[in-house]
């Protein structure tokens, strides 16, 4: 109740500011003008918020009226005479800051007529020598008329706040002021040209950088819920990392996080492709727009991207000097602060600079065990791990972000672009919760049952077994026979605090991230047929993280991870634009380079399994690709392209069990005893006969040496087009996609003698996809529509195979899909739209040599998915601009790993978020408050059956949070 009566507060407050103050006006230019093709009300609003002027005009007279693009430092009769050059309509300064948009020139009126007819009491500011000021009687009112209505106009723009702004108002014959009369035209550049989104057959879904912020979406993940047959989740089955994205695209997709496996969903940002999951779950917090391509998109990515790709486009810097911040406060002490810049350092050298930080405490709190006698337990650190740090909360975040951007016009066909980027993080691993524990033999355990037997001193446990502990020194057999010695049993009652958001967890808690990269790219125009375009790219990171899985005080099951990774990449392509523009094509050759190393750290059973496990890996790729878009005829067109790929990988792996636990169980041990131990020839010794392969490391399971594979592959796409009008189209195409092998990282137990690196292959997917793009009602209707089907063979999943998760060729799968995604503008104060993915999924053929159980359901398929977003706006009687939008979100059940456990499935859910927001009249302040997930509905959103290691758990989704957000534009 309190925080209810503050908001309250806080919004009327708000309210009353952004009416209180005077508009300054502004200069009279040239202004800086960068305004994309797009419908004439629109491009009218959109000058004059770049301009500061007000535009008068009415809504009826532009309907139906398009804008060319225009971009440049123009004054404003230059720009009005631009936007306005094939509409026929004409302008009228009322006054030097506001201008009014008039109907065509009637033919046989002389100016002394019009002027004549004009009523008593018009002051007039006419010019003769311009006849596009002339505004006869018959125009489209009288003057008084005009008068009157930008009267009743500026009653409400010109309580701004003092500093001036820009109101272009859409005035009705009522004097009054009304929204857009149609949906907003995405322009994207998916085929490397830009062009509107209906236009483009692929099956595509953009959200522009308002979408972003009206909606609260600050990361990738945040796009999971609006977009159907798309599942972006944070974090992966034992990662510890929200920096993590796990993306799937129509069931697609990649879940874990090993430097071994490229995505299946690419991410690019401004052209430049990220390697690793890791850091891929990018901070949206100064973007453009957000591309997200569905099915494979090797002809018209320099990457080749199996599942589909998510396409990041940053802001372009602007012409003149200005600033936006912007703050939010909210749930668990949430902090988020952010400044953008534009920094024009020349007329052709133009710069912008992007400052953000986000904190937030975690959701899951970590609490003291209430134990009612003491105990020994192994300090944090005790064990190797790639860090010790501890926070008090888990599934929280603390990031600062830097992005920089300089754009070099150095001459009219020629333009360079520099940009940088880094993300720094320390912040709390992610929220983990035991769902189970596994203490008998007879359920599967391992290390469960065989951690309590030593602390007990009962068999199968040996003193052998439970002796010394590798790098720690301290025993733990019959440590429990000793009130000085005694030691927590693990099961549920170390583990289950009766609350998903707590945890009696205190080892190691902590997720450290650093990113950076630099990128060139340069566009040279050719000719008026071809566009050069370089795109150079360069990155780093470094990356620990470390999480409690065990959920208890006890050392028992903690993971710890270390990544390095260098790339660099270089593309280069040639975009034609030839026969009067039925041939549109682009030709790109692609060239990457990635190495670096991961290094897992794992405790098992409190340290009687201690793995070590360092691994290199290197990748050079090669390609060369060509996309070419045919117009046939006015309605026809085809689609055809192609895609050569080589790869070459090299991987070195390491994995070592400091412990030495496989000796131990056998009774051949040490390393270099006699393998007589067991029965085996005495000349040999326990390493020889036990298969560790290494003879300078006794310790290391995974076979020893450098290994190599090579890939190659053409991935054909074609297509066709027809245009039943302008504004209906429908589409087929069949694309195929690929996505290389590689190999297993992680051993427990060695392999046979002279037996290889463990490898899986490549994985493909064929697909065929009939789309329909539309636009009805001038444009206050959108309809897209797309139904497919992906051969998707070879599918490379994880498996848990008794304590280690494995890389494996899972099969072969069919998936069918439908997807339609609707936008409606029902009328000038409320705006519909919604999506609907249905999935059907399923494996035709089942690898028989896979080395554990293949569920019947793919992992991260839900059968269905959709969304409803009512968004309603207003203006308030001070000018101000009042939104509400909900967005409603519906998901059937579906498994999270590959064996379809049951304790890690996720129900079918429905999802609430909410936000409102006022902005005031000069659109320079913003006052956002909203909510997500305001049912407080909780699931498992990624998890691991670690049944030998003794513990199954899982992440939960956040619980309802509120923010409030203030924005404000200088």
């Amino acid at each position: 109740m309190r925080f209810r009566t503050v908001l309250l507060n806080t919004v009327g407050a708000l309210v009353l500011w952004t009416s209180a103050g005077a508009q300054t006006q502004g200069g009279t230019g040239p202004y800086s003008v960068s305004i994309p093709a797009e419908p004439l009300g629109d491009a009218l609003n959109e000058l004059a918020q770049q301009t500061g002027l007000q535009i008068l005009f009415s809504s009826e007279l532009v309907a139906r009226m398009r804008a060319p693009q225009i971009k440049g430092s123009l004054s404003a009769d230059e720009a009005l005479r631009k936007i306005l050059s094939n509409s026929g309509l004409r302008y009228e300064f009322v006054n030097p800051r506001t201008i009014a948009i008039l109907g065509p020139q009637p033919t046989g009126k002389k100016l002394s007529e019009s002027k004549g007819e004009s009523d008593a009491g018009s002051a007039s500011t006419l010019d003769a020598t311009d006849e596009s000021s002339i505004q006869p009687k018959e125009a489209i009112m009288p003057r008084k008329s005009l008068m009157a209505r930008f009267l009743a106009v500026f009653a409400a723009c010109s309580s701004g706040l003092h500093g001036g702004g820009a109101c272009a108002q859409e005035v009705n014959a009522h004097g009054g002021a009304n929204a857009p009369t149609e949906l907003e035209e995405v322009v994207v550049t998916a085929q490397k040209r830009s062009e509107s989104i209906q236009q483009v057959p692929i099956a595509i879904t953009a959200f522009s950088e308002s979408t972003l912020r009206a909606k609260g979406i600050t990361d990738i993940h945040g796009l999971s819920a609006l977009t159907p047959n798309v599942n972006l989740d944070q974090g992966s089955p034992f990662s510890g990392s929200n920096s993590v994205l796990s993306a799937s695209i129509r069931g697609i997709g990649q879940d874990d996080f090993a430097f071994n496996l490229d995505p299946g969903v690419g991410v690019y940002v401004d052209g430049v492709y990220f390697a690793r999951t890791v850091g891929a779950n990018q901070s949206l917090l100064d973007v453009e727009r957000i591309e997200i391509l569905k099915g494979p998109q090797g002809t018209l990515f320099g990457r080749n991207t199996i599942g589909g790709a998510i396409s990041i486009v940053t802001r372009t810097p602007g012409s003149e000097f200005s600033i936006q911040t912007q703050a939010t406060g909210g749930s668990y002490n949430r902090r988020d602060v952010s400044v953008l810049a534009d920094i024009p350092l020349a007329a052709n050298l133009l710069s912008t600079i992007t400052v953000a930080t986000q904190y937030q405490d975690g959701y899951q709190r970590r609490i003291p065990y209430p134990s009612p006698t003491p105990y020994v337990s192994d300090p944090v650190g005790a064990l190797h791990s790639s860090g010790t740090e501890t926070f008090d909360t888990q599934g929280g975040a603390n990031q600062q972000t830097v992005r920089a951007k300089v754009v070099w016009k150095a001459a009219d066909s020629l333009t360079a672009t520099i940009a940088g980027d880094w993300t720094h993080t320390n912040q709390p691993s992610t929220a983990s919760t035991v769902l189970q524990t596994v203490t008998q033999f007879s359920q599967g355990g391992t290390f469960g049952p065989f951690f309590n037997d030593c602390l007990l001193g009962l068999p199968p446990a040996t003193a052998l077994i439970c002796g010394p502990r590798g790098v720690v020194g301290t025993a733990l057999w019959r440590a429990n026979l000793n009130p000085a010695t005694t030691r927590l049993l693990y099961g549920s009652a170390v583990t289950h605090t009766g609350n998903i958001d707590t945890t009696y967890a205190n080892g190691q808690n902590f997720d450290k991230l650093d990113s950076y990269g630099a990128a060139i790219t340069v566009d040279w125009d050719m000719n008026s047929t071809f566009k050069f375009r370089s795109i150079t790219g360069s990155r780093r990171l470094h990356w620990t993280s470390g999480l409690d899985a065990d959920g208890s005080p006890i050392d028992f099951f903690e993971l710890s991870f270390a990544e390095g990774q260098h790339q660099f990449s270089q593309e280069l392509q040639l975009i034609g634009d030839l026969f009067d523009s039925k041939l549109k094509l682009v030709a790109g050759l692609y060239y990457f380079d990635e190495g670096g190393y991961i290094h897992d750290f794992v405790t098992f059973g409190g340290g009687l399994l201690q793995v070590d496990g360092p691994n290199e890996l290197e990748t050079r790729s090669y390609a060369a690709y060509l996309h070419a878009d045919y117009k046939v005829t006015d309605k026809i067109g085809l689609t055809l392209g192609g895609r050569f790929s080589e790869d070459r990988k090299t991987f070195t792996g390491g994995q070592q069990d400091l412990n030495g636990f496989v000796y131990k169980v056998s009774t051949c041990y040490p390393y270099n005893a006699s393998a007589s131990l067991i029965g085996a020839p005495a000349n040999l010794t326990c390493q020889q006969v036990l298969g560790y392969p290494n003879p300078n490391n006794p310790l290391q399971v995974y076979p020893y040496g450098e290994n190599h594979q090579n890939f190659n592959e053409f991935t054909p796409t074609l297509g066709a087009q027809y245009h039943f009008t302008d504004e209906v189209m429908a589409y087929f195409s069949y694309a195929k996609g690929f996505k290389t092998g590689g190999w297993t990282t992680r051993l427990e137990v060695p392999l046979p003698p002279g037996s290889p690196a463990p490898s899986f292959g490549p994985e493909t997917d064929r697909t065929y996809e009939l789309g329909l793009k539309s636009e009805w009602f001038d444009r206050q209707l959108i309809v897209n529509a797309a139904t497919f089907l992906s051969h998707y063979d070879g599918i490379q999943l994880t498996y848990q195979i008794s304590s280690s998760p494995v890389t494996q060729n899972a099969g072969n799968a069919d998936i069918k899909g439908v997807e339609l995604e609707v936008q409606s503008l029902l009328n000038s104060h409320f705006s519909l739209s919604g999506n609907i993915g249905y999935l059907d999924a399923k494996y035709t053929e089942i690898n028989q040599y896979a080395l554990a159980y293949t569920g019947r359901s793919l992992p991260k398929t839900p059968r269905l998915k959709f969304s409803l977003s009512p968004d309603v706006h207003t203006h308030l009687p001070n000018g101000a601009t009042l939104r509400l939008g909900v967005d409603y979100t519906h998901t059937s059940e579906m498994f999270n790993d590959v064996q379809n456990t049951p304790l890690l499935s996720r129900p079918k859910v429905d999802m609430f978020n909410a936000s409102t927001a006022i902005v005031a009249p000069n659109g320079r302040v913003t006052f956002t408050v909203g909510g997500t997930n305001l049912t407080d509905r909780r699931y498992v959103t990624t998890g691991q059956p670690q049944v030998a290691g003794g513990v199954v758990f899982g992440t939960y989704n956040a619980p309802r949070e509120w923010y409030a957000t203030i924005g404000l534009k200088y």
